[in-house]
């Protein structure tokens, strides 16, 4: 037996809904996924697994957002409450985008680009841990394998969730990674170091020695960045990327990623090389939205935006 629960969001404006889940287009449907207008995740909420489906029901000027959540136990007000905030927190539903958007408006490329994409908000991991770990699993990879490793990391070690005779699941847990074997971990297609890595992460936060989601309240960003540095197998690109993707921080820039370089020297260099110091230098005209700018540009170079 399934409960199931609907209940409207009203994001900040503007919010376009289906830009903010491009990145989920190609994903797995036992995971995470957006597919036929919706965004579809299973989702740890006090202790509970729950099927959370998102779809827009208004405009990138009035948002509205339709949420149904599904789960095998009851849904009570304070679940119903707790995936709120937290599809709050992923869409960064209360994020003033425009104070971006009025900060960029100097730079001529960016202007345009966020004219074009106006409404796009990147999605932040549910957890700290989450986006570490998929920082490490994409090091030196394409996005698209990475997808697939961390899909079977959900598949073979997160909880699982029933319904209807099918069965879903989320991403696993810190204290789900470190009661797994290594090989189990490595098992999901990464290499022996890589599973070290996120064995080692998880089991510094399982035994209280790293507590990511208090870093969320600690402003330093430079010094967060030089903590996680200091983890076995987490460099200062890994440790960006974190902190961009898992904890909101639009002003720290992973000026070392391929892609970024690569986006970066494509709308403002002419498409030649280019190294992270020059990369920063281009960027900060964006001030403290250096990392998210990058991310629309892109986004806009995924969609063959010319300025």
């Amino acid at each position: 037996m399934a409960f199931i629960e609907t209940f409207q969001l009203q994001p900040r404006s503007p919010l376009n809904f289906d830009l903010s889940c491009q990145v989920f287009i190609d994903g797995s449907p036992l995971v995470r996924t957006y597919m036929r207008d919706m965004f579809s995740q299973v989702l740890q909420i006090r202790g509970h697994l729950v099927m959370v489906q998102v779809i827009e029901c208004g405009t990138p000027e009035a948002p509205c957002l339709r949420v149904t959540l599904k789960s095998n136990l009851a849904l009570t007000t304070q679940i119903k409450q707790a995936a709120q905030d937290m599809l709050i927190y992923i869409f960064n539903l209360n994020f003033d985008l425009c104070a971006f958007y009025e900060e960029v408006q100097t730079d001529p490329i960016m202007h345009k680009i966020t004219q074009q994409l106006w409404g796009f908000r990147f999605p932040t991991t549910p957890t700290v841990f989450e986006g570490l770990v998929d920082a490490i699993v994409e090091q030196q990879i394409s996005i698209k394998v990475a997808r697939t490793i961390e899909e079977r990391l959900a598949k073979r070690l997160g909880s699982q969730l029933k319904i209807n005779d099918v069965i879903y699941s989320a991403f696993p847990t810190a204290q789900q990674i470190n009661d797994a074997s290594l090989s189990d971990v490595q098992g999901c297609g990464l290499s022996q170091r890589k599973a070290e890595y996120i064995c080692n992460v998880a089991n510094y936060v399982v035994e209280g020695k790293l507590d990511l989601e208090a870093l969320k309240s600690n402003s330093d960003s430079a010094g967060i960045v030089g903590m996680l540095d200091e983890l076995r197998g987490v460099g200062v690109w890994t440790a960006e990327l974190t902190l961009l993707r898992g904890m909101q921080r639009w002003d720290v820039l992973p000026a070392d990623d391929f892609g970024i370089k690569r986006v970066i020297s494509t709308y403002y260099c002419n498409g030649g090389p280019l190294s992270a110091v020059q990369a920063r230098e281009v960027a900060r005209v964006w001030g403290r939205w250096q990392g998210l700018a990058a991310f629309y540009l892109i986004l806009a170079e995924s969609r063959g935006i010319r300025v």
